[in-house]
């Protein structure tokens, strides 16, 4: 580890890390109560108290009741945000709680609960508190489990989620550092005993990084290696950008319809050999855009997606001018279907409800 990762965040630095967000409506700040929550309220709020005028910062505890403590943290953080000038709510995550896939759940509960407040807020943006480390371990969570070129981008520093804006600002800053920072600054902070639980995954995906340093794969690299692919992903997305445009203007060519270009019907179609003639990855981000916008059961999974493509693909090559090939499928609430040479996406009419 570099003197870098374990150096306090300086004053110009901070106003680099929160400079994009200087003209935002309104900044929502997930603040859990752990250090690097923390520190992000630390550090915005000294970052905005600097400016002249600048966005609203209003930080948000989601208190899951998931622990004894957690009641306590978010009034510690609700404190600590009244010292700081900084407007503070707690929102609870009711109801029943899950028998397995917690933390999932709890992210996604968390996410939904920050985005309502963000939008009765005015507010433009989420700020959340991901690390180099955070980052580091998405990679290699995901690399595990086969995702693609763009799962292995990992966090991007800014995306889209429950229609609310999720920006990042420390996504190529360790978490030594913004430890460092508080403890500068004397400031405390929770320390949340499932993030050392290797009863749940990211514990246990810590301990993997740690070991893999030896061998050159910190957290470092591994977040270097994410926004290498993230920049290659950008690249693929905009070939397929113009993969889409070109097979909509050889139908509009060939059947000489009127509508624009930018017509984005609910229905996808596209003529199966110039289609044929497209790179895999490429064919493969069509069909998986395609699939995705008329589909009605979430997103469609990756590998289901390639499997719908080698038969496809099986089904033109084994096809002839005599007997053109048939093809239907359905995947993730769409219907994919190969017929009169063409390849047709359209939305699978809904399941049927098994009597009980």
């Amino acid at each position: 580890m570099s003197e870098d990762d374990k150096s306090p965040i300086s004053v110009r630095q901070a106003k680099s890390l929160f400079a994009d967000w200087k003209h935002a409506s309104g900044l929502v700040l997930a603040v859990s109560g752990g250090p690097d929550s923390v520190a992000l309220m630390w550090l915005a709020a000294r970052w905005r108290a600097a400016l002249s005028r600048g966005p609203h910062l209003l930080a948000v505890t989601v208190d899951h009741g998931l622990r004894p403590e957690s009641a306590r943290e978010a009034r510690d953080v609700k404190r600590l945000a009244q010292t700081l000038g900084v407007s503070h709510r707690t929102m609870r995550w009711t109801g029943e709680k899950p028998n397995s896939g917690v933390p999932a759940a709890a992210r996604a509960a968390r996410y939904r609960l920050l985005a309502t407040v963000a939008r009765q807020s005015g507010a433009s943006h989420i700020l959340t508190a991901h690390t180099r480390d955070d980052q580091a371990e998405t990679v290699l969570m995901r690399l595990l489990r086969g995702s693609g070129i763009s799962g292995l981008a990992a966090m991007a520093r800014e995306s889209e989620r429950e229609g609310v804006l999720i920006a990042r600002p420390f996504l190529n800053i360790s978490k030594s550092q913004l430890i460092a920072t508080l403890e500068k600054a004397k400031i405390g902070y929770a320390d949340d005993p499932t993030n050392r639980d290797i009863s749940f995954t990211r514990p246990r995906i810590r301990n993997v990084i740690e070991g893999l340093g030896a061998e050159g794969g910190d957290a470092r690299n591994l977040a270097r290696l994410a926004s290498r692919l993230a920049r290659a992903n950008a690249a693929i997305e905009v070939l397929a950008d113009g993969a889409a445009r070109y097979l909509a203007l050889r139908d509009r060519e060939a059947n000489s319809r009127p509508a624009p270009l930018s017509a984005k019907p609910r229905n996808t179609t596209f003529e199966a050999t110039a289609f044929a003639a497209l790179p895999e990855e490429i064919r493969l981000r069509l069909l998986l855009r395609a699939i995705d916008r008329v589909g009605h059961e979430g997103p469609a999974e990756l590998g289901k997606v390639e499997a719908l493509l080698a038969v496809l693909d099986r089904a033109l090559r084994t096809g002839s001018e005599k007997r053109q090939p048939r093809l239907k499928q359905t995947l993730a609430g769409a219907i994919v279907s190969l017929a009169g040479g063409r390849i047709a996406i359209a939305p699978a009419p809904p399941r049927r409800r098994r009597p009980n």
